[in-house]
């Protein structure tokens, strides 16, 4: 195991925002489409800008869309959730679908969760060696080349009786003799 873990923040695993307990809501909260006017890698999101933006706009009000023209820079897209996180998407030499789509990816997303080391509510000093448990187990493996049905495995053993029945008997019994009871007396 390696101990770059070491350097990143640590956190449980939430549901921002209570989502789906009561009403969705939307993380991110503002997205900068930063892009230079004249270089050839800002053309697909120029491109996006003049055509698409107005609809992403319209579909998603609840997010905040901000321009930024840059010079000779690199086009990126940053977006910003409510829990105060931000990412940062370079955008070099996309074209304008691939902008939409990140777009898109970015406001069905919570949150960046790169740079997260997630811890468990459980802590053990000695972990197991030998993986989790599970059904299969303790099972004999002749089982697992066996084909099935197997006799010896299907046939139904002779039980006597089993408490359930002695119950049942039992209780036949005493209502009998409580009939036997009413009737001579």
């Amino acid at each position: 195991m390696s101990n770059s873990h070491l350097f990143l923040n640590s956190a449980f695993i939430t549901t921002p925002g209570q989502n789906g307990v009561g009403r969705y809501v939307c993380q991110l909260q503002r997205v900068v489409l930063k892009f230079c006017l004249n270089h050839g890698d800002s053309r697909g999101m120029r491109d996006f800008i003049e055509t698409k933006l107005i609809d992403f706009t319209k579909n998603s009000p609840e997010v905040a869309v901000y321009l930024k023209p840059r010079r000779h820079r690199t086009p990126v897209i940053k977006a910003e959730y409510l829990n105060g996180h931000s990412q940062w998407i370079n955008a070099r030499q996309f074209t304008e679908d691939e902008v939409w789509k990140w777009l898109k990816l970015l406001k069905s997303q919570s949150c960046d969760r790169t740079g997260i080391r997630i811890r468990k509510l459980l802590h053990t000093d000695y972990p197991s060696i030998q993986g989790p448990w599970t059904p299969y187990t303790f099972r004999d493996p002749k089982l697992n080349l066996a084909t099935f049905p197997i006799e010896h495995l299907s046939k139904a053993k002779k039980i006597e009786k089993s408490a359930t029945e002695d119950l049942m008997e039992l209780f036949k019994e005493q209502q009998i003799e409580d009939i036997g009871n009413r009737r001579g007396e």
